[in-house]
C-alpha cells in the first residue's frame, strides 16, 4: 500500500477531526484505565477490529488488533476482574496500577490520533492519558481505602463491581459520543469526591 500523506489528511479532516475528537475519545480510554487497565483496551481492540463506532487506529497500533493480542487483553482483564474482588490482591493490584495504568493510557490514548505522524501520537498521548489514568486510580485508591477502613475489606468486592461498570460504560460513551466525555468525568469526579468523603466521615469518631 502507498504512504499516506499525514499531512494532507490532517488538512482535509480539520482540527476537530485530527484534535479534538480523538483528544476527547482518548482521555475517555485513559480515564478508564485507571479503574481498569486492560477492559479499556480491549474494548479498543475489538472496537477497531471489527470496525465499529468509527474507531481507527495509529498504524503503529495494528498489532492491537490481532488475535494473540485480543486473546492476551481478554486474559489479563479477566483475571484483573476476578483479583479485584479479592481483599488484599485488590489493593496490590491497585498499587501496580500507579505504573501500568498511565501507560496504559498514554497507550490507549496516543493511538486515536491516527492522523497524525507517529511521533505526535505518542506525545498526544502522553499529555491526554497518562494523567487521566493516574488521577483516576488515584481516586480509585481513596475510595478503597475508605471502603477498607469502614467495612474490614467486606464491602471491596461492591465497590470493585462499580468500577467495572464505571469503566465499561466510559469507554461506551467514549466510543458513541466522544464530546460528552468531559460531562461524563466531571460528574464522575464529584460522586467519587462525595462517597470518599462519606465514606471517610462514617470512619472518623463522634465526640460527644
Amino acid at each position: 500500500m502507498p504512504d499516506l500523506d499525514l499531512s494532507a489528511i490532517s488538512a482535509a479532516a480539520g482540527p476537530m477531526q485530527t484534535w479534538v475528537l480523538p483528544a476527547l475519545l482518548g482521555l475517555g480510554l485513559a480515564s478508564a484505565t485507571g479503574l481498569r487497565t486492560f477492559l479499556p483496551l480491549l474494548m479498543l481492540a475489538l472496537s477497531a477490529k471489527f470496525e465499529m463506532f468509527g474507531v481507527r487506529l495509529i498504524d503503529q497500533m495494528d498489532w492491537l488488533v490481532s488475535w494473540p493480542a485480543i486473546a492476551a487483553l481478554a486474559t489479563a482483564t479477566t483475571a484483573e476482574f476476578l483479583g479485584d474482588k479479592v481483599p488484599a490482591i485488590d489493593h496490590g493490584l491497585n498499587a501496580i496500577g500507579y505504573f501500568t495504568r498511565p501507560i496504559a493510557g498514554a497507550v490507549a490514548a496516543g493511538s486515536v490520533f491516527w492522523n497524525v505522524d507517529p511521533s505526535t501520537a505518542a506525545i498526544a498521548g502522553l499529555i491526554v492519558g497518562a494523567p487521566a489514568a493516574l488521577a483516576f486510580n488515584a481516586a480509585q485508591t481513596g475510595v478503597r481505602v475508605g471502603s477498607t477502613a469502614t467495612t474490614g475489606g467486606l464491602g471491596n468486592p461492591l465497590v470493585s463491581l462499580v468500577e467495572d461498570m464505571l469503566a465499561f460504560l466510559t469507554v461506551v460513551v467514549a466510543f458513541l459520543a466522544p464530546i460528552l466525555i468531559p460531562i461524563v468525568l466531571i460528574v464522575l469526579a464529584v460522586g467519587v469526591f462525595r462517597l470518599a468523603r462519606r465514606i471517610r466521615d462514617r470512619n472518623e469518631p463522634r465526640t460527644a
